[in-house]
């Protein structure tokens, strides 16, 4: 073959396999937690690994969606600043897709979220305001909802507990992709609640291919927990986007079943997580124990542990 036959197939290939940031997401994979899973013989524990998203962490689909949504509907549109509030892992797929599309950024969190999320965000040159720790993510959402009513012309204000386009993208995305990965034998899935919007979106669309497929919600079993980026509904502001028509039941999980789990996962299944995730598992692991042989339950590995990495949490793993 020619020198400039070469060229031009080199050219050909390269122009195929182009993409953009944006086109990354979703299409995870799903992970057997075999080593974990012979605590419940007879049932299939998989997990959905959303740690491998762009941005590193389920929220990226969330966060696609609305942005995509806002661009669309001309919300979102040139000299606007994207402005919302995070406990981290959304903020820093918003900051990703404003560096990657070319709009401004401004996240309100609490100021005690985790060193590498803030470091994240503010490498994608992103804007953080920080807030009052002791107030959480609620302190957080009032205070951006508060900055956008202040000056509404200048910001989109995603609201990412209350926009329909968040459980949207799990409905379009997570929820098909488990049944189609799990060749339509999904019986259970169990997410724990934040925003609601992975719970909500997945739910009703694996029930929308099986009606029989329960649903389970995960919450911290006290409103004083160490989950991060996670919701005790009872003593919190409750998503608009929750639709509890969608619980079959609700498990409750401590942080230290959490925190153990997510020791587990690394230590047993080579799968470095974040706290959420081992929380996801830890309430599976114990529901599952109460299902017949057969049963195949499917949960969210949320995030990375690499965004904890600096918390004396990992000291104590060994």
């Amino acid at each position: 073959m020619s020198t400039s036959a070469n060229a031009f197939l080199f050219k050909t290939r390269a122009a195929s396999v182009r993409t953009r940031v944006v086109d990354l997401i979703g299409n995870t994979p799903i992970v057997s937690l075999d080593k974990i899973a012979a605590e419940v013989p007879g049932v299939t524990l998989l997990a959905k690994a959303e740690f491998t998203n762009p941005s590193g962490s389920v929220k990226d689909r969330a966060a696609r969606s609305i942005v995509l949504d806002g661009l669309a509907s001309g919300k979102l549109k040139p000299g606007k600043t994207l402005l919302d509030a995070t406990s981290g892992n959304t903020g820093i797929a918003f900051a990703m897709l404003g560096a990657s599309l070319g709009f401004p950024v401004t996240l309100y969190m609490p100021a005690n979220a985790t060193i590498e999320r803030k470091r994240m965000i503010q490498s994608y040159k992103a804007q953080i305001v920080e807030t009052d720790p002791l107030e959480s993510s609620d302190g957080a959402f009032l205070a951006a909802k508060a900055a956008v009513e202040g000056n509404p012309d200048k910001y989109f204000f995603p609201d990412q507990y209350n926009n329909p386009a968040n459980a949207l993208a799990h409905y379009q995305t997570t929820g098909v992709e488990i049944w189609e990965q799990t060749a339509h034998t999904v019986t259970h899935f169990v997410a724990i609640l934040g925003t609601s919007g992975t719970f909500t979106g997945t739910a009703r669309c694996l029930k929308a291919f099986n009606p029989a497929i329960r649903t389970l919600a995960i919450q911290p079993d006290s409103p004083l927990h160490g989950i991060e980026g996670v919701k005790h509904m009872a003593s919190t502001l409750k998503p608009g986007i929750l639709d509890t028509r969608l619980i079959d039941g609700t498990l409750l999980v401590s942080t230290e079943a959490a925190y153990a789990m997510t020791r587990r996962l690394a230590s047993e299944e080579g799968l470095h997580v974040g706290w959420s995730s081992g929380a996801n598992v830890a309430a599976a692991v114990e529901y599952a124990k109460t299902l017949p042989q057969g049963a195949v339950v499917v949960t969210i590995l949320c995030d990375s542990g690499l965004r904890y990495a600096s918390s004396p949490f990992w000291e104590n793993a060994a």
